[in-house]
């Protein structure tokens, strides 16, 4: 475009039709909005707000090393993306537990009763596949 000539007086602002995925996210946040606009939502978010305004002592010296654990393990991770999810989560983890170990036994009691459960579930199917073979 020339720096010094004005742009032609009949262009307008032509708006692109909806595609049908558009249309369908539409109706879909049309027919959620009286949902989403309960109360449940807005009580969970005051809670947060007034926990985070009136928290417990020392939750945010707490909250800062858990979140530098997880900063350690992004620069520890470099190479293969499962090191970038599992060293961030482990080392949160560890803090984590360090500062609440009831709710992290609680949480590995669980965990280690579902992994057993999907262990078990794919044994069971690779004795039935060699089986069959």
């Amino acid at each position: 475009l020339s720096l010094y000539s004005s742009p032609a007086r009949e262009t307008k602002y032509v708006e692109n039709p909806q595609t049908q995925l558009e249309e369908g996210v539409s109706r879909l946040r049309h027919v959620m909005e009286p949902y989403a606009a309960r109360s449940l939502c807005s009580d969970l978010f005051s809670e947060g707000c007034e926990f985070l305004q009136n928290p417990p002592a020392g939750f945010y010296p707490r909250l800062g090393v858990i979140g530098f654990a997880g900063i350690v393990g992004l620069f520890l991770a470099r190479g293969s993306k499962i090191k970038k999810l599992v060293y961030p989560a482990g080392l949160m983890g560890i803090g984590a537990s360090m500062y609440y170990p009831q709710q992290a036994v609680a949480i590995a009691k669980v965990t280690g009763t579902q992994l057993y459960d999907w262990s078990l579930q794919g044994y069971i199917a690779v004795e039935s596949l060699w089986k069959d073979n």
